[in-house]
């Protein structure tokens, strides 16, 4: 079976909200395509992400990866935040999210990134070992803190 891995413009929008409203849902949100589908529209028409989606020969979308651009001052270089990886359970073990990782790595060494970063729930052991057999290494020297902007009251 062959697979592309396709740049999405606003003509894969449609291809794309359903997947991107499947990875929302595989982290506890509930389903509401209408809203993935105008998010993921508004990225492309700003500008403010790259994705790559995964198709088969017949067409059928498989999974998708999106980038956000980023920077870091200690470095002073352009760096990618891999915001989303997803790929269809039908899809999973097939290479499908190997491909996704490679095409965004790719496209950030195409775009003279100095690296890239990304995120996952701790109990996603599969995404994991995807992403440690792809070169990635756990960050130890830093922590992540988050703030809530809908629940912290302003000062």
């Amino acid at each position: 079976m062959a697979i592309l891995a396709l740049r999405a413009d606003a003509s894969h929008i449609d291809i794309i909200a359903p997947l991107f409203d499947a990875y929302r849902g595989f982290y506890g949100q509930p389903s509401n395509l209408a809203q993935s589908r105008a998010f993921i529209a508004e990225r492309i028409a700003r500008d403010e992400s790259v994705i790559f989606h995964a198709v088969d020969e017949g067409g059928e979308a498989l999974g998708f990866v999106q980038m956000f651009p980023t920077f870091s001052s200690i470095d002073a270089h352009r760096t990618w935040l891999l915001g989303d990886l997803f790929t269809t359970p039908a899809a999973r073990g097939k290479g499908v999210g190997t491909l996704l990782m490679n095409t965004a790595r790719d496209f950030a060494r195409l775009m003279g990134a100095k690296g890239m970063t990304l995120e996952t729930a701790t109990d996603n052991h599969s995404a994991q070992r995807l992403y440690e057999s792809l070169g990635y290494v756990r960050d130890t020297g830093y922590y992540t803190y988050c703030l809530d902007l809908r629940q912290t009251p302003f000062l």
